[in-house]
């Protein structure tokens, strides 16, 4: 009957079928035409009376725990169903349902339903799902990704919320788009942000030139904000970016961004897209200075004043243009910014009749932004460069040629040309030729590593020599490069506690510092204590003094120099707030395994007995060369850098948990553990004792020998790496105080390690749970504990420390998502170089922060005695701000 049924826990006897495709689960007595049903798990009564006798035809339906009650019949509905406690007639159907309840009678006719686990009506049909995916900012433990889920999921037509803590990702379905609007507001009421990540739509990414301290960008975002066509708009000072959502023309935007006067251009996904910078800027400062000096030289020499005061008023013009202009559309923002302080200031001076003052006040003031403009490119520069390190182009084998193309249209699996000298271009596995690589952009390594077929090499190392035939393996935006350029973009958009706190301080203390200008020149002369021209000016010179610019500016431009600078070296930083915690760390716990130590066993020492030492290598060379455990290889890869051959063997067998045996030349031996020889009853008394004592020593015993006796045993060891013990002694050197190995060796092993790695201490024999005890010990004791491990393994100790640290990030995704710090080299090198800038950021923090307090001060303190004036009070806001660059961009320079 061309028949084809699936039926999976039917309880169900004289079925039939006739041209169906049916499966089916828990139904009684089912007859199908043309049917196509397919169920399974169902949860129905096990009885014949509540089992009804399905006729379908022609239907098309999918339906899960669905309680339907209606007594009409429906026509051109979507509808699942099974379990149904009475007889249905349902024609031109197609059913795939399950626990679904619905009344007697009923005829479905051309009906088509999907639903699950929801009451609603038969003429609901689900509509299609929309999905989008976020970052999200601020989560600090599992359990804000389950807060952030709950919440989400009380937000009307949001169907589905996931959110990954590790990956600070969410992915959020509903069913239509514009459900996603709340999510934004629901998030930040929870106390965290979020970023879209698919930029697909109207999300783009510009660059913002000419921004010299925080209040710009707010600035841009309040007047950008005023736009109907904005939906949102995020300007970040320290990395000169601006992410806006809008449904206007590029130009629209970098016209409305330039009204206030900064300079917008688009960023492309390679490289940004640059707009001619305006290098009249210069001269026109150069002009207005020259046309104040001949004004003020002029004065000396018989010129008219109305001819000085017009030069004045012309150099103000020509200076104060920028500001003026950026000052309104800041006051018409809402926003109490530096040129709102500094245009006023100019304004009032020149109302009074002291328009050499005003001239000076803007022509420093331009002076000033353009110094401290071309200051903070050096240090967001230091990023940008990155993205150079990969060349555009590549040369791509296509079956017999060799052509060159845009890395963006290379794909996976592509197989690329690297000549010697060249850039490698996108991540990939060498398939042919030798060669040595620079990984120095990636991981900071000054010495280049040697390559061969098989390896990984990385996009932006260079190729030192010979040609390299190389497999894509990741697509130009996913390559490492790539992602440390993102990943250190993100680090540095986010603020820092003590920045965020200096912006809170400077966000209260401008407003107050204006009013209280105001204030001055009111009251005052009001009340009789001296005139209103000297009372205006006192004010005036308070509205410059309250510009917080030195102070907002001084924690930022500290962190991004850093940040920068570690990147260069190798070492990703995830942000300011984990910059400042590596510069408070006292004690630093090390994973022994593959932190300390190499991570791979070596023959560390051979003993011979009645046999030479070659012959005894090549006896183990034989029988170990066909096992995959790690000390067997350990074996083999000594045996091959010594050129020792084996021998012709045969029989070859694994005895678990005891070691191996081979027939070689007519005789049989066995290479194992004591254990092994023992139950054979072996003759041990000339090597126990020493097979103790190196076991003591933490090693594995590899004893090789035949029935009858001994001929040697092998000792294999995990080694330490050659750089731990200089690390460890430079990280003492550097402030850290404590180091602490923390392995599950045995307490003779570990001592032994402890020793020649120089740590300060050890923790012995402990499970994974047992390093987080260690960690919390430390902690206790008032230390602030950094761990180090891979970020993977040691994942709960790395969770509970201040801080967590994994080495070997090159090519990990996971490392480079979840740790706090990430060393991109395989070693600890870099360690010392990352604990030495980060106490050095801070120093540098602090620095900024009291000198631009103390000028402040001294500032307010002069105004009062009248020894202050417009000019002086300028050049301490412009001046404060730029030295505090000029500091800060010391963190650059700083090397190993």
């Amino acid at each position: 009957m061309a028949d084809k049924c699936c039926n999976s826990n039917n309880d169900a006897e004289n079925t039939e079928t006739r041209t169906d495709s049916c499966c089916s689960s828990t139904n009684l007595e089912i007859k199908q035409e043309n049917t196509s049903c397919c169920s399974s798990n169902k949860d129905s009564v096990n009885s014949f009376n509540s089992i009804p006798i399905f006729i379908q035809t022609e239907t098309s339906c999918c339906s899960s725990n669905t309680s339907k009650e209606t007594d009409k019949e429906l026509e051109k509905i979507s509808c699942c169903s099974t379990s149904l406690p009475s007889e249905k007639k349902q024609e031109t159907t197609n059913c795939c349902s399950s626990k679904t309840t619905i009344k007697e009678d009923e005829t479905l006719v051309k009906t088509s339903c999907c639903s699950s686990n929801e009451q609603q009506t038969i003429s609901n049909a689900l509509p299609s799902r929309e999905k989008m995916a976020y970052r999200v900012h601020g989560m600090d433990c599992p359990a804000c990704a389950k807060t952030i889920e709950k919440s989400l999921s009380t937000l009307k037509d949001i169907s589905e919320v996931k959110v990954n803590y590790s990956t600070a990702k969410m992915q959020v379905a509903a069913s239509h788009v514009d459900a996603f609007i709340p999510i934004e507001s629901e998030i930040k009421k929870l106390g965290y942000s979020i970023e879209p990540l698919d930029q697909k739509g109207n999300i783009k990414t510009y660059e913002i030139e000419g921004m010299d301290c925080g209040s710009c960008a707010k600035s841009i975002e309040n007047h950008l904000n005023t736009l109907s066509t904005v939906k949102n708009v995020s300007v970040n000072f320290s990395t000169g970016k601006m992410k806006i959502e809008h449904s206007d023309s590029v130009e629209n935007i970098i016209s409305e961004v330039s009204k206030i006067g900064f300079k917008a251009s688009l960023q492309s996904n390679k490289k940004s897209i640059q707009t001619n910078k305006n290098k009249s800027d210069n001269g026109l400062i150069i002009l207005s200075g020259v046309l104040i000096a001949l004004g003020f030289i002029g004065s000396f020499n018989g010129i008219s004043p109305i001819m000085s005061t017009i030069l004045y008023a012309i150099a103000m013009v020509i200076s104060g243009y920028k500001p003026v202009k950026s000052a309104f559309y800041a006051i018409k923002s809402r926003s109490l910014d530096m040129n709102v302080l500094m245009s006023a200031a100019a304004i009032g001076a020149a109302l009074i009749g002291e328009w050499l003052e005003g001239a000076t006040v803007v022509w420093l003031f331009a002076i000033g932004n353009l110094l401290q403009t071309k200051s903070i490119e050096r240090t967001r520069n230091s990023i940008r460069n990155l993205m150079d390190l990969a060349p555009p182009e590549a040369w791509v084998s296509v079956g017999s040629e060799i052509i060159k193309k845009p890395v963006e249209e290379i794909t996976v699996g592509d197989i690329i040309i690297v000549k010697p000298g060249d850039k490698i271009p996108l991540d990939g596995e060498i398939i042919q030729g030798e060669s040595s690589v620079n990984q120095a952009p990636i991981t900071g390594e000054s010495i280049p590593v040697d390559k061969e077929i098989g390896d990984i090499v990385y996009a932006g190392t260079i190729n030192e020599n010979g040609s390299l035939e190389i497999k894509v393996t990741k697509l130009v935006e996913d390559t490492t490069i790539s992602k440390i350029i993102h990943l250190v973009e993100e680090a540095q958009e986010q603020k820092a506690p003590t920045e965020a706190f200096v912006d809170k301080f400077a966000s209260i203390y401008t407003p107050i510092v204006f009013i209280l200008a105001l204030a001055i020149m009111v009251l005052p002369p009001i009340l009789g204590f001296g005139t209103w021209g000297d009372w205006f000016y006192k004010g005036l010179e308070l509205l410059v003094v309250a510009c917080p610019c030195a102070l907002v500016i001084s924690t930022p431009v500290a962190i991004v120099s850093a940040i920068g600078n570690a990147a260069k070296n190798g070492v990703l930083i995830k942000g300011g707030t984990f910059l400042e915690k590596a510069g408070a760390i006292t004690a630093i716990a090390f994973d022994k395994t593959g932190t300390l130590t190499e991570g791979k066993p070596k023959v560390t020492e051979i003993k011979t007995l009645h046999v030479t030492k070659d012959e005894l290598l090549s006896i183990a060379l034989t029988l170990e060369d066909y096992s995959t455990h790690p000390i067997a290889k350990a074996i083999v890869g000594y045996a091959n850098e010594k050129g020792i051959q084996p021998k012709i063997g045969e029989l070859f067998r694994s005895i678990v948990g005891k070691g191996v045996q081979a027939t070689i030349e007519g005789n049989i031996y066995y290479g194992g553990n004591l254990k092994l020889f023992e139950e054979m009853n072996v003759s041990l008394d000339d090597v126990k004792s020493h097979v103790q004592e190196i076991q003591n020593k933490g090693k594995t015993v590899v004893i090789i020998g035949t029935q009858h006796q001994v001929i040697g045993i092998i000792a294999v060891s995990d080694t330490i790496r050659e750089t731990t013990a200089s690390t460890l002694k430079a990280l003492k050197q550097s402030g850290v105080n404590q180091t602490v190995m923390l392995t599950g060796d045995n307490e003779g092993s570990a001592k032994m390690i402890a020793s020649e790695a120089n740590v300060t201490r050890y923790f012995a024999d402990l499970l994974p749970e047992d390093k987080v005890d260690a960690i919390k010990k430390l902690q206790n004791e008032g230390h602030k504990v950094a761990m180090v491990g891979d970020g993977i393994n040691d994942a709960p100790a790395l969770a509970t420390a201040d801080l967590g640290i994994a080495m070997g990030g090159a090519g990990t995704d996971t490392a480079m998502e979840t740790a706090d710090i990430v060393l991109m080299a395989d070693n600890l090198d870099k360690l010392p170089h990352t604990m030495k800038l980060s106490r050095k950021a801070l120093t540098i923090i602090k620095q900024n922060i009291w000198f631009s307090v103390i000028i402040k001060v001294i500032a307010l303190v002069l105004i009062f005695p009248g020894w202050l004036t417009l000019w002086m009070a300028v050049l301490s806001d412009t001046g404060a701000a730029l030295i505090v660059i000029l500091n800060a961009i010391r963190l650059l320079k700083i090397k190993e």
